[in-house]
Order: structure tokens, then sequence, then C-alpha cells
């Protein structure tokens, strides 16, 4: 059935839950990439790429809502029978001594909200990207490339409608059992437009918005973690810019020629080994059923997640 672009997205967005629901929503989110993934995984390379990332956000995010909390201590105290625990003043002091080495920095209530304001812009970003490319994905399943012809508009022509060309001439190819390795070629470098269009044209001007000191703080936390999936697989900006270059500023996820760099020869090729794993009984396969089916171990994530941020022993 053909529909507008804008009633693509609203489709979506009545399946998912509220805007202040936020870890709720990345959840189900990341449920959509997966099972897009699941449902053409020869086809949609980037949504499951988009799925891990996703994941990798919301922890972000459980982190940013419970520090919103009213008692954020009070959160983490009602998970003491699922075996961890920890301080967020000490998170906050910790991240300070070790990234800025300015003692009283986050005593203050002004910087503490200035780095939920970047946390809030990294919200933002994740429900910018599902506006922007998600509803091809429905658009292309139900009514084929002709539906994402019509709705996309000019700004959109060099990634995401180029991308999904790619992708149905890879698609048609394999179809008529033809060059098989073209065919994979030629779906590989469509999802690499996608991706394109996700951190050139939709995720930059979040990453503008970034304050100075969140940018370093968002550097160190930016990772592909593929565990579940593919053990010992992991694409981190610090570990492959530098730790000096990332803690000085000298590299920064949020500048597109250094957050590109490091995706190209990062996380595509770790994304390209753990795709390449795809099959019945896989762990791809049980991590992205997992996703799909919503499941969240948030909590566990979010210690994670604050421990390596900022190095807390």
């Amino acid at each position: 059935m053909s529909r507008l672009k804008e009633e693509w997205i609203d489709r979506l967005e009545s399946g998912l839950p509220p805007k202040e629901r936020i870890v709720e929503r990345n959840i189900a989110i990341t449920a959509q990439y997966a099972a897009w993934y699941l449902q053409k995984p020869g086809l949609f390379k980037w949504a499951g790429m988009a799925a891990f990332a996703s994941r990798q956000v919301g922890i972000a995010l459980a982190f940013s809502e419970m520090m919103h909390a009213p008692d954020p201590v009070a959160i983490l105290e009602e998970t003491q029978d699922q075996g961890f625990s920890f301080d967020p003043g000490r998170l906050f002091r910790s991240a300070l001594n070790n990234l800025f080495s300015v003692p009283s920095f986050m005593h203050s209530v002004a910087a503490r909200q200035l780095f939920l304001a970047d946390l809030d812009e990294i919200r933002r970003g994740n429900n910018t990207i599902f506006a922007d490319i998600a509803w091809a994905h429905a658009a292309y399943l139900e009514s084929g490339i002709g539906e994402i012809v019509k709705n996309c508009n000019g700004e959109e022509d060099e990634y995401l409608l180029t991308g999904f060309r790619m992708i149905d001439d890879g698609a048609r190819i394999l179809e008529k059992a033809g060059n098989e390795e073209e065919a994979r070629r030629l779906i590989w470098n469509g999802n690499v437009l996608l991706l394109r269009q996700e951190q050139l044209n939709t995720l930059q001007p979040v990453f503008d918005a970034i304050s100075q000191q969140g940018r370093i703080v968002i550097s160190f936390g930016s990772e592909l973690d593929f565990s579940g999936a593919v053990e010992n697989v992991k694409a981190s900006f610090s570990s492959f810019s530098g730790y000096f270059e990332t803690l000085t500023g000298l590299k920064s996820v949020t500048d597109r020629e250094d957050r590109w760099h490091w995706i190209e020869n990062d996380v595509l090729p770790s994304w390209d080994r753990v795709d390449g794993t795809y099959g019945e009984g896989s762990g791809l396969k049980k991590q992205l059923e997992a996703f799909a089916a919503g499941e969240s171990t948030m909590m566990h994530q979010v210690k994670q997640y604050a421990a390596n941020l900022f190095r807390i022993s």
C-alpha cells in the first residue's frame, strides 16, 4: 500500500512508547531494528548494526534517566538483589578527576545539568535516526523501492535513496542466481550509504550541540560491543583513536572526519565479521532475537557503561 513519507513515520511512531519514557522507547527502537535484520539478514545490514548501536545508546539513556530521578541512589539500591551497586556521586567525581582534573566541577548543579543536557542530545539523536531512516525500511518491505523513490526529497537522494537502490539491485541479482559476489558488494555498499546518511546528515547537528566537556565524555563512551553475538569483538572510539588524543580532545567522536575514520576502519570491519557469523543457532541470531523480543538487562549494562566510561575501579 502506497503512503506518504509522513504516514510511514507516523505509523512507526504509533508503535513506540512516548518520548518521555526514555528507556522503554529505546528498547522498542532497538527491537524494531533487530526485527528488520532478522526478516532480511541478507539485505538489512544497517538495521542489524543499528540494533547494537541503539542498545549501546540505550545504556547511556538509562544512565541519563537514572540521573534525572529525584533520588538516583534509591533506584540503584532497588537492584541490590541483582548483585551490584555503585554511588552516582562518586561516579561524577571520578569522571571529573579522571577527565578534567577539576575536582569541584561535578559538585556544581550547573555542571551536572550540562552533562545531563548532553545525554538528552544523545536521546534526541536516537529518536531522529529512527524518524529519518526507519520509515524507508518499512516502505521497502511493504511496497518496494518505488515507495522510497516517491518519498525521498533531494537531501536524501545521495545516501538514503542511492543506498536502497543499491540494496535493491543486489537483491534482484540474488533472485536470479546471478553474480553473488557482485550482489553482496552492492548490498554492503548500499548499507554503508545508509550509515553515511545517519552519521553525516542526521547525527552531525546533534553532535554539534554537545558541550566541550561532553564531547570528551561521549568520545570515551562511544563503542559498539557485540558481546552476546560474538565474544571479544568490540569497536571502541578511544581505543582506536588513542586515549591521550581522546582525553585532550585532539580526536573526538563528535568530529565528522574523526568519527567516519573510526567507523570505516574499525566499526564496519568489526560488524562485517559479526554479520558473517549469522545463521541458525548462531550467537548473532540469538542476540538479535533477544533484542527483537524487547529483552533487557539495562541496569546491569548501566553499571558497565559507567565503569567503562569513567574508568572507575
